[in-house]
């Protein structure tokens, strides 16, 4: 310790403050504990400053601009639309800084000490937050880590001017010509569709024999991918992307498929393959946590680690990768914390794409149910059988509800359509409540909505149907 390097107390600290730590802090403060955060970037983290928000505020301006320039069908003709990209991120900005000053000035509302610096453990009870200039020591009786993530680096891809994250792709000056895209996943067909809406040439390598795997069916990708080839983009699977030859203006990206190896050209390389939980530079083994070899933490239903003071939560331990799972789980640990009984319970936790059309999952796909052995039933209902989705020029995709047959039960729920990421927080709620078929079925909905189609498919669940046949 440093000579003048008091420590400070407090009964919680929270290290990280994006959507998980920010939230836990909150909940924390509430609760009565007096807290503190540490942050070493930004307030908000990546989802708000450069993951979540700007991604979403550019796949707008992308929405936007696809409605003025392809409205022809409605009667409705633009001529010469045109994109100032700089005041498209500009706006973004905007956006951006809405947010993270509304999250400070929560912070500062509920009386939570914001500290900036990187923190390193010295024990289970004490920490140091160190910048540029100082460092101080601070006691604690209950540690929250919530450090995030960042992008996963190919060692024949290191990140360049024109070699990029994600990151790098929300804030480029221009809109590229041509973009190579090396991970099918969430991101890059996010940042994919954006951008080829806004014009670009987009190559997509996938490793994998199909896009956006895991959560999603088939039935439900494969109408994000018949739209995207309609755009031109051209997607290659089971491709094994091998190195990048940068140029003065572009790269040239060396990849192999269908044991041949091929070149593509662009102006970028966009890598995302994933991420890796920020794990490694804290000082954890001062704490001996159990932990992956991943660098993943292994914690308890109340998100406590191995060390019984240090709970985790988000992206640094087990489960997907997402901001609201972030923000469930920091609400849990503050929770267990002050004594409440609180534990996870992942089921109503929905996984969302915003892809076009969208793609929304939450609790049991019809393949889980399955390989369970649950004996269930399928409720289905086209989005192009609803007079909303259709008045909306998006008659393409489904809802698809899973339920229990022996009482009815809501167990799951998939939506490939226009605004599935808000249609399936219905769902959500009925599981998490505990609700049935007849439950949604009875729910009187709004009409012309779109919420009517998942009370279509609960119909369908039931076997009666009156908007399609049975």
């Amino acid at each position: 310790m440093v000579v003048g390097d008091f420590p400070i107390e407090t009964d919680t600290i929270v290290i990280g403050a994006g959507p998980g730590g920010y939230v836990a802090a909150i909940r924390a403060a509430q609760l009565g504990q007096k807290v503190t955060i540490v942050e070493k970037q930004f307030i908000g983290g990546v989802c708000l400053n450069v993951g979540c928000i700007p991604s979403k505020a550019l796949i707008s301006a992308a929405h936007r601009y696809e409605y003025a320039t392809e409205s022809e069908a409605l009667g409705i003709a633009v001529e010469n639309a045109k994109i100032d990209f700089g005041k498209v991120q500009e706006w973004k900005s905007g956006v951006v800084k809405k947010l993270t000053g509304g999250v400070e000035s929560l912070l500062k509302g509920n009386k939570i000490d914001i500290v900036r610096g990187e923190a390193y453990f010295v024990d289970d009870h004490t920490l140091r937050v160190m910048d540029e200039k100082s460092a101080q020591t601070y006691t604690f009786k209950n540690a929250i880590l919530a450090t995030g993530s960042r992008p996963i680096e190919i060692p024949s891809f290191k990140f360049s001017e024109r070699v990029i994250d994600s990151t790098g792709a929300l804030s480029l000056k221009e809109i590229p010509e041509k973009l190579v895209i090396i991970g099918g996943g969430v991101i890059g067909m996010e940042l994919g569709t954006a951008y080829a809406k806004f014009g670009t040439k987009v190559t997509i390598l996938e490793g994998a024999k199909d896009i956006i795997g895991g959560a999603f069916e088939k039935q439900m990708t494969s109408l994000v991918v018949r739209k995207l080839k309609k755009r031109g983009v051209e997607i290659i699977t089971e491709a094994m992307a091998k190195g990048v030859e940068e140029k003065e203006n572009g790269v040239v990206v060396t990849y192999e498929a269908k044991g041949q190896e091929q070149k593509v050209e662009g102006d970028y390389v966009l890598v995302t393959v994933g991420r890796r939980p920020n794990t490694d530079e804290l000082g954890l083994e001062q704490l001996n946590l159990k932990m992956t070899d991943r660098g993943i933490i292994e914690v308890d239903k109340q998100c406590r680690t191995s060390v019984p003071n240090i709970y985790a939560i988000g992206d640094i331990v087990p489960g997907p990768q997402l901001a609201h799972k972030a923000s469930y789980e920091g609400k849990i640990a503050a929770e267990a914390i002050s004594g409440q009984p609180a534990e996870v319970d992942y089921l109503g936790i929905p996984v969302i794409v915003f892809s076009d059309p969208e793609l929304a999952t939450v609790g049991y796909t019809e393949q889980q149910a399955k390989e369970e052995g649950i004996d269930y039933a399928v409720g289905k209902f086209p989005y192009g059988a609803n007079g909303r989705a259709l008045a909306l020029e998006a008659g393409e995709g489904f809802v698809k509800l899973i339920t229990r047959k022996e009482d009815g039960l809501l167990i799951g729920g998939q939506i490939v359509g226009i605004s599935a990421s808000d249609i399936i927080s219905e769902i959500g709620l009925a599981i998490e409540a505990g609700m049935t078929a007849e439950d949604i079925a009875l729910t009187i909905h709004a009409h012309p909505t779109l919420g009517e189609i998942t009370m279509e498919a609960a119909e369908a669940a039931l076997g009666t149907p009156v908007h399609i046949l049975k």
